[in-house]
């Protein structure tokens, strides 16, 4: 096992009711004007931002707005928040709905206290040094930007999904209310398993020194994302499947799978950056393509951990077999598995190539994924 240090400092309330609490978590902090960010106006139509208010004006916090935030979010919409929260002079961002939301306003919270372009902060011209507070009611569980410092934007101008890590961006407090989910689409819940998913294989599959016990973890997490999954199909009101897919989504991406291990990377993610960027397609539906072609292409490379993952995971003898398995899985619950599902040619693959070299060096994994490499493992896509 790697020598690490583990520290998280994002206190996470979860159950039922807990948005009722946001007030008070946000008073502790000292807030007395918060931006409150949002996607669609769904959150006022069905009772949830009159109870966040409620709850502020019961601590006597004042509030400004910022709503329209789309999935895939964009780096104008940041911009646009950047704006609200400087001329309002706001001292917090409360992010109300699922992972774009919150990761916006990550990028909205550094990007306020940032003087130049916040796009540097994506590039890596400028760094992090501090950040409005970010607290978060979260409404879709996926992303596990509910307990991480990072957050991912689009530049809709270059076609770039890039991120941005920095301590700064842990939130305060993050609250984690399963019943708040229960009215997630059934496509959005089947595009956040593979979510979940992809962050758990990454390092479990590329890392160069993978404990058995972090390995442990992983199986876990993507055993309980597939069975509560499933039940979730089948009863979306189930609050205990509802709970514990929330709970292994935050494990997936807070820090603990991957404390211990070494010399991973995120080639799923870097690749699926580009269809993104590129499509617009939702992230967990591009990773579901991705992630079959990738360990096609891959697993040559690690075979005793993708022939543990079959066995483990699927209960069955080889690696083949074990792409096989999830990628029938993912048919099975109805996330997309080919880039045709998506409209994509083949004749489009050279647009999406050049992306893709552009997402590995940014990625810092450039002299593996090349043209061809990039080439061999989408054509397992279609």
């Amino acid at each position: 096992m790697q020598d690490f240090t583990f520290h998280n400092p994002t206190i996470l309330d979860f159950g039922k009711d807990k948005e009722q609490q946001i007030g008070q978590h946000l008073a502790n902090f000292g807030a007395k004007k918060v931006l409150i960010t949002f996607g669609s106006n769904r959150i006022k139509s069905d009772g949830l931002f009159d109870k966040v208010v409620a709850s502020l004006a019961k601590h006597s916090i004042q509030f400004v707005e910022c709503g329209g935030i789309v999935s895939n979010p964009l780096l104008s919409k940041v911009k646009d928040g950047i704006e609200i929260a400087r001329s309002n002079q706001v001292d917090t961002v409360l992010s109300i709905g699922g992972g774009s939301v919150l990761d916006s306003s990550k990028a909205i919270a550094a990007g306020a206290m940032y003087d130049g372009d916040v796009w540097d902060l994506f590039i890596g011209k400028s760094a992090i040094t501090t950040a409005l507070p970010v607290f978060d009611i979260l409404t879709l569980a996926a992303t596990g930007s509910e307990m991480n410092c990072g957050a991912v934007v689009t530049n809709e101008k270059t076609k770039q999904k890039y991120a941005i890590n920095a301590p700064a961006l842990f939130p305060k407090v993050s609250v984690v209310n399963p019943v708040l989910m229960q009215t997630v689409t059934k496509d959005y819940l089947v595009y956040s398993a593979a979510d979940v998913i992809a962050h758990s294989i990454e390092g479990y599959f590329t890392a160069s020194v993978q404990p058995h016990f972090q390995s442990r973890l992983v199986e876990s997490i993507i055993k309980t994302v597939m069975e509560t999954t499933e039940l979730l199909i089948a009863d979306p009101m189930n609050y205990g499947a509802r709970s514990e897919f929330a709970w292994a989504s935050t494990q997936a991406l807070n820090g603990l799978i991957y404390s211990g291990t070494a010399g991973f990377s995120y080639p799923n993610h870097m690749i699926e950056h580009s269809l993104s960027a590129l499509y617009n397609v939702p992230h967990g539906a591009g990773l579901s393509v991705v992630m079959p072609a990738w360990m096609k292409w891959y697993h040559t490379k690690n075979p005793a951990q993708f022939t543990r993952f079959a066995k483990e995971v699927f209960g069955v003898s080889t690696a083949l077999e074990g792409i096989a398995a999830l990628e029938n899985w993912f048919n099975k619950i109805g996330t997309p598995t080919k880039l045709g599902q998506f409209g994509i040619a083949k004749s489009e693959l050279p647009v999406i190539i050049e992306n893709v070299l552009g997402n590995a060096s940014y990625f810092g994994i450039g002299e593996i994924y090349t043209a061809e490499v990039s080439t061999e493992i989408l054509n397992n896509a279609f």
